[in-house]
């Protein structure tokens, strides 16, 4: 479990996050959706002690991440901002073989070499192994740089945007292999999303933010609801029962 507990960051007078009190169960996708400038990825980057917050606590599988040895952290937490930029030439298993470093310090075993396999197959990047990052769609490089979080083996997975700058299809895609990654792996997967409808079809839980708080938290079918959705957006929002689950319609 994730738990925050009076968690809180101020950058002026009129902008801060928090005070946040929130609880992430264990296991499944819970997606952090809300308007821009809401917070989302800021919250998830605290969480994951790429930034401090001002006050609070935050415990990951029992683990205070303000205590903790970073070296132990990375064993527990990985994530994935949605700025990633390498600046030197890397082919595809060069990439997801950095996930390994927590437990290898640079010196790559068989075993680990095994793992780094089973993540690349498990993106279905195996065709594409060898190739340098600078060759590969959006897509494939995205799916690359998730496959490299997955492969340091870590119970809790924090991702910031992961379907930025993809179609509708490398979306998809993306989505169903974190489906897979909750459901065979058990990996714990917190996902800051832009389409609820995605957030709605994927994932387990749901946490609406707004101006910096936590509005609403709960299953998709709980937070699918036109007046709830109406007032975390800010904008006309009519919900649908589809053929997959409920749908959210904002357009006019």
């Amino acid at each position: 479990m994730i738990e925050l507990k009076g968690v809180r960051k101020d950058y002026s007078d009129e902008v801060s996050i928090g005070p946040v009190d929130l609880q992430i169960p264990a296991g499944g996708i819970t997606a952090l959706v809300g308007p821009n400038g809401a917070g989302k990825s800021t919250l998830l980057t605290i969480i994951g002690r790429l930034l401090g917050a001002d006050s609070g606590t935050i415990e990951i599988a029992g683990y205070d991440i303000a205590r903790t040895p970073s070296k132990d952290l990375a064993k527990i937490v990985s994530i994935l901002r949605q700025e990633n930029h390498f600046v030197t030439r890397l082919t595809v298993r060069q990439l997801v073989g950095f996930g390994r470093f927590p437990h290898s310090k640079g010196r790559i075993t068989r075993h680990d070499q095994e793992i780094i396999s089973r993540a690349i197959e498990f993106f279905d990047l195996g065709p594409l192994e060898n190739r340098y990052l600078d060759q590969l769609s959006g897509g494939q490089r995205q799916r690359a740089y998730v496959a490299m979080v997955l492969c340091q083996e870590t119970d809790y997975v924090l991702l910031d945007e992961p379907l930025n700058n993809l179609d509708m299809r490398h979306s998809v895609l993306m989505m169903q292999h974190l489906r897979r990654a909750a459901d065979e792996l058990g990996r714990t997967v917190v996902i800051v999303l832009h389409d609820i409808n995605f957030a709605a079809h994927y994932a387990d839980r749901i946490c609406a933010v707004k101006d910096g708080r936590v509005v609403e938290f709960g299953t998709p079918e709980e937070i699918l609801v036109d007046d709830t959705l109406t007032r975390v957006f800010d904008t006309p929002v009519t919900c649908v029962d589809g053929p997959n689950g409920r749908l959210a319609v904002y357009y006019r």
